[in-house]
């Protein structure tokens, strides 16, 4: 279903999992008094997109993730664990839309705003394939969004092998020459922060982030803001190494 061109619908599509190798089980973890996960499906239904879509994996200790969705106001859709592109896929064919919004349940920081202003950026040029806050990186680890549109990710579908099905995008923005891009960037960077959870030093800043903010979405602004006056919290994570692919 398509309303192009006069309404274009635009869900978010969370991808999740209980089973990461550096914390398991992380984005059920209570942050705050909420999951992890809860915070991330929180903030993509106050970005006023379309429907809210967990993707999880068929595996069973994905049950609980598939519950801890549906208890916060997700839909939910359950594919094969390695094949991340294949769950988006299965998200898009249950509940149809034009692009898709891919946040990862790992980034319990989301910005409901900066996810809207993503959408804003497409809505104003929907020909754009691929719109993102990581294409030039200048915001803190941890607000990483990315859109699609949803023909580009059923081409993705049939061409993509191995690991690309894993990073879900990257046969759209690695292919500049077939593939209309664009990024969202701020100033000053702060690029050099870390607000995503993939270790017990990421957890531990992130309870340090939320026992100051409080439980609500915070502003991306805000969380740089304080950061940027707490050296001591950014220590806490400062050598932790990204991994190249996504786990959630």
């Amino acid at each position: 279903m398509s309303s192009m061109p006069n309404s274009p619908v635009v869900n978010v599509v969370v991808q999740a999992r209980a089973s990461s190798t550096r914390l398991p089980g992380k984005v059920l973890r209570s942050l705050g008094g909420r999951s992890v996960l809860g915070w991330v499906v929180r903030a993509a239904i106050a970005s006023a997109q379309g429907r809210v879509i967990v993707a999880t994996s068929e595996a069973a200790d994905d049950d609980a993730v598939a519950d801890e969705a549906a208890l916060h106001g997700a839909e939910v859709v359950r594919g094969p664990l390695d094949d991340v592109l294949g769950r988006f896929l299965l998200a898009c064919e249950l509940h149809p839309a034009d692009a898709v919004v891919r946040l990862t349940a790992d980034c319990p920081l989301h910005d409901p705003a900066l996810i809207g202003q993503l959408t804003a950026m497409w809505l104003a040029d929907p020909s754009l394939d691929y719109v993102s806050t990581t294409l030039v990186r200048t915001l803190p680890r941890g607000f990483d969004a990315e859109l699609v549109r949803v023909p580009v990710l059923a081409e993705q579908g049939e061409v993509s092998h191995g690991p690309h099905r894993e990073h879900v995008t990257y046969g759209v923005y690695g292919d500049p020459g077939r593939y209309s891009c664009a990024g969202l960037v701020v100033a000053p960077p702060a690029d050099d922060l870390r607000v995503t959870l993939d270790t017990a030093a990421d957890w531990d800043l992130l309870t340090g982030v939320v026992a100051e903010l409080g439980d609500r979405p915070p502003r991306w602004q805000d969380v740089v803001a304080l950061l940027r006056a707490r050296p001591d919290l950014v220590a806490l994570n400062a050598d932790v190494e990204q991994k190249e692919a996504g786990s959630a």
